[in-house]
């Protein structure tokens, strides 16, 4: 089990800004979606089975989300290709960013020590944000279930 991440940001702060390469090609920045819901979930890793659950609940409310005029954004280390490939493979709908440097995992504070079967190592953590259209923080959900979280963010909004 993962455990409890102590978060950085809390509710009502401003979100850190970012640009990032994105799936498919160019770039984006937060300032993007100004204006908007913005639904920022990070994740550990591309074709990984909690991840893959997480993004295809993601992919099944999207026309919920769209519905409610938010932006679904997913952030992990992976590249571009990596990224291009996982959104190909299970038809997402939604844009991803390529965090390669990890800046943004920082700048949110979900990267970290984590242990798998007593091994520690550095990875991100599954939390995800619900940025307001005025650029601040509304809601974090620092423990994710993959296959309910979805349907929670889209409650939420």
């Amino acid at each position: 089990m993962a455990k409890t991440i102590e978060l950085k940001l809390k509710q009502g702060d401003i979100a850190p800004k970012f640009t990032a390469a994105i799936s498919g090609g160019g770039k984006i920045s937060l300032a993007d979606y100004q204006g908007q819901n913005v639904v920022l979930y990070f994740y550990p890793k591309d074709d990984t089975p909690g991840c893959t659950k997480e993004a295809c609940a993601f992919r099944d409310e999207f026309a919920q989300f769209k519905k409610k005029s938010a932006v679904v954004l997913g952030v992990s280390p992976d590249s571009v290709a990596k990224h291009d490939k996982f959104v190909e493979k299970f038809k997402l709908p939604f844009t991803l960013l390529a965090d390669v440097d990890k800046k943004i995992v920082e700048a949110y504070g979900v990267w970290g020590e984590k242990s798998f079967m007593g091994r520690k190592y550095l990875g991100v953590f599954r939390v995800t944000f619900l940025i307001g259209p005025d650029g601040r923080i509304k809601k974090i959900w620092p423990q994710v279930k993959p296959e309910e979280h979805a349907a929670e963010v889209r409650a939420a909004l």
